[in-house]
């Protein structure tokens, strides 16, 4: 089955599957090795990772379509992809999708903010008008050449005109053929609850830990009827967590060990990133 259809399947059994985000091609290689069923390739992970900026509207089509490209070599779970508000309007979703299509999405995630976005759990957001935002969904559903690709639309509205608000945008989203939809920044427990209820399409989760929306247990939304369960960042920011407290040791001991327990071992880092299997082929290939 291809990694497009098992997505598809995932989502639709809505059994709030975890997806974690990976910034770079060894995350995802991680993602993997740990069992995960799907990752999501995010883009406030490539703008804090590789530009050391906020997520603000600075990540451009080229870079995430090829990280999307090396973590789609490195692993074969299906690919969630973060595509911002597609970089544009209806023509350059059109040719958002197209791109990130090729490079191995299988499925592309667009938002409704104004541009440049910003995190949907920071202040200041605005979003554009219902009417254009359901012309670059449809834009999207139509450039696709791979009826398996999904289209995920996320809605910020609920930061700016309320949840009654977001959940009517996102009924039209998915009228205009979105295949998931994403509510963002859900800042009540009791709309949590409320979203399976009153959308009928399968729906994203968004826990963004230390953000603005409650977090619960995959089992609760599971129950609730999410079919994913989105932790975009926690690979981010458990790799931060990591690297100060090692490079704390460092800067304070003046020394580090494997045996300290602070770093991955030698041997652990050569086999996430497959030298054993490289091994194989150069006495292969000799």
């Amino acid at each position: 089955m291809s990694t497009r259809k098992q997505l598809k399947a995932l989502v639709a059994a809505r059994r709030g599957v975890l997806v974690p985000g990976a910034f770079n091609a060894l995350s995802a290689r991680v993602v993997a090795d740990l069992g995960f069923e799907a990752l999501y390739v995010t883009g406030a992970g490539i703008t804090n990772m590789w530009f050391g900026l906020p997520d603000q509207g600075f990540m451009g089509l080229s870079d995430i379509a090829d990280h999307t490209a090396r973590i789609r070599d490195a692993v074969e779970l299906p690919l969630i992809v973060d595509a911002d508000t597609g970089f544009g309007n209806a023509l350059n979703v059109r040719h958002t999708v197209r791109t990130l299509e090729r490079a191995g999405a299988d499925c592309i995630q667009l938002e409704d903010q104004v541009a440049p976005k910003r995190c949907g759990h920071f202040s200041g957001k605005e979003v554009i008008s219902t009417e254009e935002a359901v012309s670059k969904i449809k834009a999207a559903v139509d450039a696709r050449q791979d009826q398996d690709l999904l289209v995920m639309a996320r809605t910020d509205a609920a930061a700016i005109h309320g949840f009654d608000a977001a959940v009517e945008r996102a009924q039209k989203y998915a009228e205009a053929g979105a295949d998931i939809l994403f509510v963002e920044a859900v800042t009540r427990e009791e709309d949590i609850r409320a979203l399976p209820q009153r959308l009928a399409a399968p729906q994203l989760m968004n826990m963004v830990i230390g953000g603005r929306t409650p977090i619960f247990d995959s089992r609760q939304l599971t129950e609730l009827g999410y079919g994913i369960v989105l932790y975009a960042n926690a690979a981010l920011q458990g790799a931060v967590a990591g690297m100060q407290k090692a490079l704390g040791a460092l800067h304070n001991d003046g020394v580090l060990q494997e045996s300290a327990g602070l770093v991955a071992t030698f041997a652990e880092r050569q086999r996430l990133v497959g030298k054993p299997a490289l091994d194989a082929l150069e006495i292969r290939y000799a």
